[in-house]
């Protein structure tokens, strides 16, 4: 299959928000106002576990954790960044990347599944997604 047959997970597009596209994922903005949080999806289709993956493109699954963790770190105040491919409600492969912070409503526990999602404002979706974007692509005109 061609990487024009991927499809996003209908749950995965339903509770998140396009970022950018780096060369082997989606980048996506949970819409979750309370942990800033992004999802990576690789754009292959098939995948369920990270070791579906061929070697390098793993490799690249990781350089794009970090470089998205980066980008979280410049964006947002966090004192930790939780790191996390669960898959167990979506199969479909995606790593989450979440900036935490001590005292936050889920702290020191897990984001999933702690409590109803809070939404952004449309607005500040929208400007936390150019924000992330801006600092994922700080060459971007």
């Amino acid at each position: 299959m061609s990487h024009a047959d991927f499809a996003l997970d209908p749950r995965l597009a339903a509770d998140s928000c396009p970022v950018v596209r780096l060369p082997l994922c989606d980048v996506r903005l949970m819409n979750e106002v309370r942990y800033p949080w992004l999802i990576l999806v690789p754009c292959r289709v098939g995948l369920v576990e990270i070791a579906d993956l061929p070697a390098m493109e793993q490799a690249t699954l990781w350089q794009e954790v970090n470089r998205v963790g980066a980008a979280l770190q410049a964006t947002v105040p966090c004192d930790k960044l939780n790191v996390g491919a669960l898959g167990n409600i979506v199969r479909q492969l995606h790593v989450h990347v979440v900036a935490r912070r001590q005292g936050d409503t889920a702290w020191p526990g897990p984001v999933w599944g702690h409590s109803p999602a809070q939404p952004y404002s449309a607005p500040d979706l929208a400007a936390r997604c150019r924000a992330l974007a801006a600092a994922l692509n700080p060459n971007a005109a």
